[in-house]
């Protein structure tokens, strides 16, 4: 891509990546940190999926992954 300004986070400093730190959190409601994902079915990682892309955000302006993702797609 060019023209795209580029941001590395300085290593340890999680409040310098928000975002990615809020992400992580939500993936730890369905796979807590530490436990086997042996045990985890393909169902069960597609509704985890499903409910993260389902949810609405305030850094998305109250949109899901989701929807923003179809507007970007059809444009």
């Amino acid at each position: 891509i060019k023209g795209c300004q580029i941001y590395f986070a300085h290593p340890y400093s999680p409040w310098e990546r928000g975002t990615n730190e809020n992400c992580n959190g939500l993936l730890r409601q369905f796979f807590p940190k530490g436990k086997s994902m042996k045990d985890k079915s393909k169902a069960y990682v597609q509704q985890a999926t499903d409910a993260i892309n389902h949810k609405y955000r305030r850094i998305l302006q109250y949109q899901t992954a989701e929807e923003l993702f179809k507007q970007y797609i059809s444009s």
